[in-house]
C-alpha cells in the first residue's frame, strides 16, 4: 500500500496516469483508503483535503491522479445577477453547497432543493457532474468554522 501524505504539486505532464476514483464525501475526508484503476492501493493522510486532479504519486513513468465521481446534480441556468444572488441565498438558506460554474449553479440532487426550485418556478435540469462546492469560496454552511447558532429549545428541567 501506498501512503499518500500530500498531493505533489506541480502534476507532472509528460507521464501516463492512473485514475484512483473517489467521490466526493469520502474525498472531503483527510483520512482514507482507495485503490487506483490498476490496483494499486493507497492509504490517505493529508493535511487538507485533497481535490479532482490532485497528482499523489508518480511511480515508473506513471502519475496516479484522483478522479472525483460525477454525482447527480441540478443544473440552474443564471440570468442577471440579481436573480443569481437570490437563487444562491435560497440555497444557502436550506445549508446546501452550491458550485458556481459557467453553466450555471449546480446544487446536489435533494428532494428540498428540488421542492424548493418546483415552488419557485425556477427553471433546472438534472446533470451528473463533478461536484466541487468548496472550490467556488463563498458563504458554507458546514459548520467547521466559527460562529455560534443559539437554538433555544426551551428544554424544562424538573
Amino acid at each position: 500500500m501506498e501512503l499518500i501524505k500530500q498531493p505533489l504539486s506541480p502534476v507532472p505532464h509528460h507521464h501516463d496516469h492512473i485514475s484512483i476514483p473517489v467521490d466526493r464525501h469520502k474525498l472531503a475526508r483527510r483520512r482514507w483508503r482507495g485503490a487506483a484503476t490498476d490496483g494499486t492501493d493507497f492509504g490517505f493522510d493529508v493535511p487538507e483535503a485533497l481535490s479532482h486532479g490532485d497528482c499523489v504519486l508518480v511511480k515508473n513513468h506513471t502519475a496516479y491522479v484522483i478522479e472525483q465521481s460525477p454525482e447527480p446534480c441540478f443544473l440552474v441556468p443564471v440570468g442577471e445577477s440579481k436573480e443569481a444572488a437570490w437563487l444562491g441565498w435560497m440555497i444557502g438558506n436550506l445549508h446546501f453547497k452550491a458550485d458556481f460554474t459557467e453553466e450555471g449553479i449546480l446544487v446536489q440532487d435533494d428532494l428540498a432543493v428540488e421542492q424548493m426550485l418546483e415552488r419557485e418556478s425556477i427553471p433546472y435540469e438534472r446533470v451528473t457532474r463533478i461536484f466541487q462546492p468548496s472550490k467556488s469560496g463563498g458563504h458554507s454552511h458546514d459548520h467547521t468554522h466559527g460562529h455560534s447558532h443559539s437554538h433555544d429549545h426551551n428544554h424544562a428541567h424538573h
